[in-house]
This record gives structure tokens, C-alpha cells and sequence, in this order.
């Protein structure tokens, strides 16, 4: 018979992928036969964590993404965290830009962890402080946790992707399972490092939106709606513009009487909100070169996202 470990960390991982993060689990400082690995292949995440949480022996169940790196001491502090928490079914903890990031990956994760960028979704990038009963906007199945009891009942959803962490999370709330954020358990998390790549992946994280839940459950958390509203008030404005070129010179001329310039202001409001937090993200982590690179990262973030979900709501209605 199986022994039964303290945690079983599952790992998906697409066929062609390698998988870094094993690496810095070698060398996690704690007792090697408390704990296994179960890495499983396969082109849908959710059935790879489904199918590996069937095979887990461990009471804990950690689901980590395949290009992620541990802190020695992950699993001591969330053996910790646990054993203080009693109460506690699921945590999870930030998934921080790695240090030897670089380039464009490394300033699109200032992005990420900026109010501006990603809003209340930030939390996930960032080291804030433990909160229980928190959601979706401080977790991800990149860095996550259960008890056995949870797994057991919740599974995640094969035909989201991505998006199936989020609906995870929903549904354990649903069932009553008590969720937390713990800044101590850390794991590093590569980001995209191309302008494509990025955008490819915000725009599938709005697209699966409208497939998660429906329309009045995502008004609740009003902010999601926030980017698609303003990809169509972008295009309506350049269509504007192109037939009505007036507005941009009532625009140039600050004619603050003509309906013309009201119709602009919030885009003029929107660049003075880019240039500021630019500023300001690029002086909080020291790294002067990202104010001329973010100004370009963010709208790529809000209109990936807000036109991902445009096309999710169109999608749905077929």
C-alpha cells in the first residue's frame, strides 16, 4: 500500500515543454519522503491536474505551473501556514516576476503588479498581506494549495482554458471552503517575453470570462467590464475622428466649450494615467528604462483583455 505524504505536488505540463520548475524542487529543504511529485503531460491543463490530483497520496495538494522556481523553504512555510490555520481549506500566495527576469518580460511583469495594469488582479503579482476569504484576484493555480477534502469535491473545469483557476476558486467558495492569500508561500513565475505572446495571453483570459459565469455574476465585480468598455469607446472615438476630424482639433486647441473636446477627455485622461503610473512603477522598482516601455505594455494589457472579452460574449451568443 501507498504511504500516505504530507504534500503531492502536481505539476501540468504541455508534451513539448520542459519543466523548469523541478529543478529548485530538488533542492527544497524539506524531508524528501514527505513529499512527491506527480508531473503530468497533456494538452489540457485542467484534465493533467484533474488526473494528477487521482494519483495524489499527500494530505496537502499543491498545483505549481511547470516554469515556475521555489524558495527552499516553500513547503516548510506552507506546512506552517497550515498548521496554524486549521480553519484555512485552500491558499495561495503571489507568483512574483523571477529575479533573473530580464527585458521585456521583466517590465511586463511591473505591469502586472501595477493598480494601473491589472487593477484588483495585481494581488496575484505582489507580496501583500495574509487575508482570508479572499478570490480569484489573489490566486492562481500557479501557486495553490488544498486540503485532500477539497479536491474531493471540487474539480477543475476541462473546457476552460485559461480560466479554469478562477472557476476553481468560485466553485470552492460556493461549497463554503475557507480560501486565503499568504505572502509566505512564493513562487516565481516566468512571464511572456514578447509583445505577441502577451497579448495572446491577456486576450485569452477575457475571451474565457463570458464562459466562466454568466453576465449578471460578472457586473458583481464591475472592474472586469471596465477594458471591454473602453476598446469600444477607443474605436467609436477613431471612427470619430476619421469621419468627424474636428474633434481632434477642438482637441489640440483645448476647446473645452465644444461637445467635441468632452467627447475626448477621457482618452486625454487615460494618457495623463499612463504617463503618471509609468512614472511612478518604474521609480518603485528602480528601473528607470520600463517608463519608456510600460506606456506601451499597458494598453496592450487593458485592450487584450477588454477586446478578449468583446469576443467571448460574441463567441457565446452563436
Amino acid at each position: 500500500m501507498d504511504k500516505r505524504k504530507k504534500f503531492s505536488l502536481i505539476i501540468p505540463v504541455a508534451p513539448d515543454r520542459n519543466i523548469e520548475i523541478l529543478n529548485s524542487i530538488k533542492n527544497l529543504d524539506y524531508p524528501k519522503p514527505e513529499f512527491h511529485v506527480i508531473v503530468v503531460r497533456g494538452r489540457n491543463p485542467s484534465e493533467n491536474r484533474n488526473r494528477g490530483a487521482l494519483r495524489a497520496l499527500g494530505e496537502i495538494i499543491v498545483f505549481l505551473d511547470d516554469d515556475g522556481v521555489l524558495e527552499r523553504d516553500y513547503l516548510k512555510k506552507a506546512e506552517e501556514f497550515f498548521d496554524k490555520n486549521k480553519e484555512i481549506d485552500i491558499v495561495g500566495g503571489p507568483q512574483l516576476t523571477p529575479k533573473d527576469e530580464k527585458g521585456f518580460a521583466k517590465i511586463s511583469g511591473y505591469a502586472l503588479s501595477s493598480k494601473f495594469g491589472a487593477w484588483k488582479v495585481s494581488k496575484r503579482y505582489y507580496c501583500s498581506q495574509e487575508k482570508h476569504g479572499v478570490d480569484e484576484t489573489c490566486l492562481t493555480s500557479a501557486n495553490l494549495l488544498c486540503r485532500r477534502k477539497v479536491i474531493e469535491r471540487i474539480k477543475f473545469e476541462p473546457k476552460l482554458f485559461p480560466g479554469e483557476d478562477p472557476k476553481f476558486i468560485s466553485d470552492a467558495r460556493k461549497q463554503g471552503f475557507n480560501i486565503a492569500y499568504s505572502p509566505d508561500i512564493i513562487i516565481y513565475h516566468r512571464r511572456r517575453n514578447t509583445t505577441g505572446s502577451l497579448i495572446k495571453q491577456i486576450f485569452n483570459y477575457g475571451k474565457v470570462r463570458p464562459e466562466k459565469e454568466k453576465f449578471l455574476e460578472t457586473l458583481k465585480m464591475p472592474f472586469f467590464l471596465v477594458p471591454s468598455f473602453f476598446a469600444v469607446y477607443l474605436m467609436l472615438l477613431i471612427f470619430s475622428i476619421i469621419f468627424r476630424p474636428s474633434i481632434a482639433i477642438a482637441a489640440i486647441k483645448l476647446d473645452k466649450i465644444a461637445l467635441e473636446f468632452l467627447w475626448i477627455v477621457p482618452f486625454i485622461a487615460y494618457l495623463v494615467l499612463i504617463f503618471l503610473f509609468s512614472l511612478y512603477d518604474s521609480l518603485s522598482n528602480k528601473d528607470f528604462k520600463a517608463i519608456f516601455i510600460l506606456p506601451f505594455i499597458y494598453p496592450m494589457i487593458h485592450l487584450s483583455y477588454g477586446i478578449g472579452m468583446i469576443y467571448g460574449y460574441i463567441k457565446k451568443l452563436r
